[in-house]
C-alpha cells in the first residue's frame, strides 16, 4: 500500500516537473504572467521553469517579420487612380509591451500599413510614385513607425513594390516618353549640325588662306573614293574655276566688237551718201519729163517709150 502511494506521488511530481519546464529558443523571449500579473523579467533562451497552474508563459519571436501589404487602390493628388502594394519589414524589440499593449501586434501592423499606404497615395503625385519611390518609402516608414513604438515593434524597412496603372494612362505615358525621346534626338542632331558647321567654317577659313590645302583635300577625297573599287570615279569640279570662267565671259561681253582693247576712242562715223541727181524726173505714166533729152550713146540701150492709144 505504501509503495503504491509512493509511486503515485512520484508520478505526480514527474508530471508537475514536465508541466513546469519550458524551452525558449535563441530567437525568442518568454513573457510570464503569474496569476495574471506580468513578471518584470522575461525568460531568456534555454531551459526555464514556471509554476504550473499559476504561471502562463507566452513566447515572442524577435526575428524580422516580412509582411506583405495587400494592393490598395487610391486616387493620387493629380487625380489618377492607381493600385499600389508594398512590403513591411519589422521586428519586436520589447516583448513585454508587444504582449501587454496590443492584442495581436501582427494584425495591428497590417492594418496600420494599409491605412498609411492609402494616405501616402493621396498625398503624392503620379510622377512621385513612379520615379521618387525612395522618398515615399521613407514617409511611409515614418507613418507606420509612429504607433508601432508604443507596441514594442521596430520598423526595419518599408518598400513600395508595384504601381498598377490603367491602360489609358499607360498609353499616355508611352506617348509622352516617345515625344520626349524625339525631342532629345532632334536637339542632339541640331547641336551636332551646329558644331559641324562651325568646324567646317573654320576649315574653310584655313583653306582660303592656303589654296594648296584645298587641292590636298581634293586628292584625299579622290583616294577615299577610289579605295572602294568603284568602276565610276566622280571628280568634283572646283568652284573657283567656274567663277574664273564666269568673270572672263563678263569681261569679253563688256568690250564692243571691232574696237581696240587698248584704245578708248570710238570708231569713225560712216561717210554720208552722195546726193542723187534731180535734174530730170520721170512721169508716172512712162512719159519723159520736161528736161532736155539725152543723146543716145553707141551701144547703149534706150528704153522703149510707152505710147497711149485712143479708140477711133
Amino acid at each position: 500500500m505504501f509503495i503504491d502511494v509512493l509511486i503515485a506521488v512520484l508520478v505526480f511530481l514527474a508530471l508537475c516537473a514536465a508541466a513546469s519546464v519550458r524551452v525558449v529558443n535563441q530567437y525568442e523571449r518568454g513573457v510570464v504572467l503569474r496569476f495574471g500579473r506580468l513578471r518584470e523579467r522575461s525568460r531568456t533562451p534555454g531551459l526555464t521553469a514556471i509554476i504550473p497552474g499559476a504561471d502562463r508563459m507566452r513566447k515572442v519571436s524577435l526575428q524580422i517579420i516580412t509582411m506583405p501589404v495587400p494592393a490598395q487602390e487610391g486616387v493620387t493628388r493629380d487625380n489618377v487612380t492607381v493600385r499600389v502594394d508594398a512590403v513591411v519589414y519589422f521586428n519586436v524589440t520589447d516583448p513585454q509591451r508587444a504582449v501587454i499593449n496590443v492584442e495581436d501586434y501582427r494584425f495591428a501592423m497590417g492594418q496600420v500599413a494599409q491605412a498609411s499606404l492609402r494616405s501616402i497615395i493621396g498625398k503624392s503625385d503620379l510622377d512621385d510614385l513612379l520615379s521618387d519611390r525612395e522618398k515615399l518609402n521613407q514617409g511611409l516608414e515614418v507613418m507606420i513607425d509612429s504607433p508601432a513604438l508604443n507596441w514594442g515593434v521596430h520598423i526595419d524597412r518599408v518598400e513600395i513594390k508595384d504601381v498598377a496603372l490603367p491602360e489609358a494612362m499607360k498609353r499616355s505615358i508611352a506617348r509622352q516618353a516617345e515625344a520626349e525621346r524625339e525631342r532629345r534626338s532632334r536637339i542632339i542632331s541640331a547641336d551636332g549640325e551646329f558644331q559641324a558647321s562651325r568646324k567646317l567654317s573654320e576649315a574653310a577659313a584655313v583653306m582660303s588662306d592656303t589654296p594648296a590645302a584645298l587641292q590636298l583635300r581634293l586628292l584625299e577625297t579622290v583616294v577615299e573614293v577610289a579605295a572602294e573599287k568603284n568602276s565610276t570615279l566622280v571628280l568634283p569640279f572646283p568652284v573657283e574655276l567656274l567663277r574664273f570662267v564666269e568673270q572672263d565671259q563678263h569681261g569679253r561681253g563688256a568690250r564692243k566688237p571691232g574696237a581696240d582693247p587698248g584704245s578708248e576712242t570710238a570708231p569713225p562715223a560712216a561717210a554720208e551718201p552722195e546726193a542723187a541727181d534731180t535734174s530730170g524726173s520721170a512721169d508716172p505714166s512712162g512719159e519723159i519729163g520736161t528736161g532736155e533729152p539725152r543723146d543716145e550713146l553707141p551701144g547703149q540701150r534706150v528704153p522703149e517709150e510707152r505710147t497711149r492709144t485712143t479708140p477711133s
